[in-house]
């Protein structure tokens, strides 16, 4: 899926200002640079001419502070590096850990946007990828995750 596209559903889906999703990318690393006009900028529709694509770099950043910013911090354990490509995989785990939905959660999420998942299924989604059991997350099933948990947080 688009990372644009990603950002913009979290955004929407907690309904988070730019300036605020520019603080929450900066919990996971204070010294990124990144500022409101950023957001914006990927924010923006394709056609417009101050578009710009969401490097991995900056989800994988703004994933981390989300969990940190939903769960706290957790200072028993050293910072893990950001992931340097975000696959929609690595999106789901981080959707994960940062709502703390256990595997009904995620069940009932996925039957709340119309697309139920078999447990196996669930699984094969958070193992490694080198394992025979691994399945990628394909965009429609992103897509559909983060309308149930949009749902599912907003209430609506």
């Amino acid at each position: 899926m688009i990372t644009n596209d990603v950002l913009r559903s979290i955004r929407y889906m907690l309904d988070l200002s730019d300036q605020r999703v520019v603080e929450i990318t900066q919990l996971a690393d204070p010294g990124f640079a990144l500022d409101k006009a950023d957001v914006q900028a990927f924010l923006r529709r394709e056609e417009d001419p101050d578009y710009a694509d969401c490097s991995d770099a900056v989800l994988a950043r703004f994933l981390d502070g989300l969990v940190i910013y939903c769960r706290g911090r957790d200072d028993s354990r050293p910072q893990r590096p950001p992931e340097t490509r975000v696959t929609n995989n690595v999106v789901l785990k981080k959707l994960r850990v940062a709502f703390e939905l256990k595997d009904v959660d995620m069940h009932a999420v996925f039957e709340s946007a119309g697309w139920p998942v078999s447990k196996p299924e669930l699984t094969a989604l958070f193992r490694q990828p080198g394992h025979a059991n691994y399945r990628p997350c394909g965009d429609q099933l992103l897509r559909n995750f983060l309308k149930g948990l949009t749902m599912r947080v907003r209430g609506d």
